[in-house]
């Protein structure tokens, strides 16, 4: 066992210590009476891997590295994304680069701009930036003629968007926005693994200092709903909260907190001080889980015509692609839990592969 506990801390550590979330880019789209203003957010991380910022290879990129390599960014970015009136390809220009920081680092910002559009004529876009280099990747795409505002990620199965002349419907806000809930809870790593490590121990019940398996699966059912819920009800709660700018928090102390609560319910776990309060711990550290998400929310962004209406879509999509992950790991569990391998490997090793992963990323997040 000890051997195995080795061998799990050594693979653990060796993980990155992932950010809160994966590769995007956000692509802004403004159109007025003379020009189709575009505004294009890359990774900075991303562009190191692409083109190549880091010049003198001290693991961080300057401005002067980044003004050096403009004309590889340019070229490279002008290469991934077309841009269509009414179904016939138009000229890109580039008017300028700046940088600018999100929750999860900073980006370079390509200001591009784009001929005059016809009044009533449909503007599409292309996109193909990092798809061969990193398929999860996606394109946040925001459109805003003065009188609609219209959301879209791009992706891999996805490229080509094509804007609606007269706006888009509510109904197609709430599913764009359901889909991108149920997307970033899945690649949201920490959450996933801050669910997993409440999830593991509830086909096992504690008693006299020791794990031992739950005797009907009704049981372990009553324990997952009452976690599951006071997850959700607390990150809805600072969601809403975060996203009505009534209560904002500084991005490293969220991302921090989140890490830190991922380390908590895994040693928890391991020497449990709160074995049957785990629900408990869902909410305090869910609560701090919802400032996660408002942050994504924030880098999307939120049309304001549709505010309410994208919330609700983005809240249920987080839900829904936490039901999910639930439906699929809960047969399996129940028919492992009297297997001693469950709790030997599953819950103990599992519990401390992710309280070495968690600590990485809260010093990495801390102090970074």
């Amino acid at each position: 066992m000890t051997r195995l506990v080795s061998v799990l801390m050594c693979l653990a550590l060796s993980v990155p210590a992932l950010a809160h979330r994966p590769s995007d880019s956000y692509l802004t789209l403004e159109r007025d009476s003379k020009l189709l203003h575009i505004q294009w957010a890359i990774a900075l991380r991303d562009l190191e891997v692409a083109v190549g910022l880091d010049s003198n290879a001290d693991g961080n990129i300057s401005w002067g590295e980044l003004q050096a390599a403009a004309p590889r960014v340019n070229a490279y970015a002008l290469r991934h994304i077309e841009l269509f009136y009414a179904g016939t390809k138009q000229q890109i220009e580039v008017a300028g680069l700046q940088v600018a920081h999100k929750s999860d680092g900073a980006y370079a910002v390509l200001r591009l701009q784009g001929p005059r559009p016809g009044e009533r004529q449909q503007i599409g876009i292309a996109y193909r930036l990092l798809f061969a280099l990193d398929p999860t990747h996606r394109g946040l795409v925001a459109y805003d003629d003065g009188r609609h505002q219209v959301t879209r990620v791009a992706s891999p199965d996805t490229p080509r968007i094509d804007f609606p002349v007269a706006g888009t419907s509510s109904w197609r806000v709430f599913g764009d926005y359901l889909l991108e809930g149920v997307w970033h809870i899945w690649i949201g790593f920490d959450h996933i693994l801050f669910l997993l490590t409440l999830l593991l121990p509830s086909v096992l019940v504690y008693r006299q200092r020791a794990w031992a398996p739950v005797e009907h699966p009704r049981a372990a059912l009553g324990d997952i709903v009452k976690t599951v819920t006071a997850f959700t009800l607390a990150h809805s709660i600072t969601l809403a909260l975060a996203t009505s700018n009534l209560l904002v928090l500084p991005s490293r102390l969220v991302e921090t907190a989140i890490a830190f609560s991922v380390l908590v319910a895994a040693l928890n776990n391991l020497h449990p001080l709160f074995p049957a309060s785990r629900w408990q711990l869902a909410f305090v550290f869910g609560l701090v889980h919802g400032f996660g998400f408002a942050g994504v929310l924030a880098d999307l962004g939120l049309p304001a015509t549709a505010l309410m209406t994208a919330l609700a879509g983005f809240n249920l999509g987080v839900e829904a692609g936490q039901l999910t992950i639930v439906l699929v790991l809960l047969p399996g569990m129940l028919l492992l839990r009297r297997n001693p391998l469950y709790q030997r490997v599953v819950l103990a090793g599992g519990s401390v592969a992710a309280a070495s992963i968690a600590a990485a990323w809260t010093v990495q997040r801390a102090f970074a």
